[in-house]
């Protein structure tokens, strides 16, 4: 799990979670993010987060949807690897979008 790229005076920042083969499925990567979400929301006012994952990546985009993260975008064949160009999606959350239908913790 890692917070990269803030931008406080925008209120954005990025994230990203990559969990190793043996250890994945058993909802770590959810838990992970779902902490970083509501910490650079609620304690660092952030407004907005973004992710991307790779095009194919079928479970990490649906976690970042079930989380209820909108896609915003595709980069068409923006990696190369294994002889292979793909697309990466990114997708964002705002801070209003995280909190509906969660409750908000009291801030000091």
């Amino acid at each position: 799990m890692s917070v990269g790229e803030t931008d406080s005076r925008a209120g954005r920042f990025r994230t990203g979670t990559e969990v190793t083969r043996g250890h994945r499925r058993q909802g770590y990567a959810s838990e992970a993010t779902e902490l970083v979400l509501t910490y650079m929301f609620a304690e660092q006012r952030s407004h907005k987060c973004e992710v991307e994952g790779y095009a194919f990546n079928d479970a990490s985009l649906a976690l970042y949807r079930k989380l209820g993260f909108t896609e915003e975008g595709r980069l068409r064949q923006h990696e190369f690897f294994a002889g292979t160009y793909y697309d990466v999606v990114l997708l964002g959350i705002t801070v209003d979008e995280w909190w509906a239908g969660r409750a908000r913790p009291l801030l000091r």
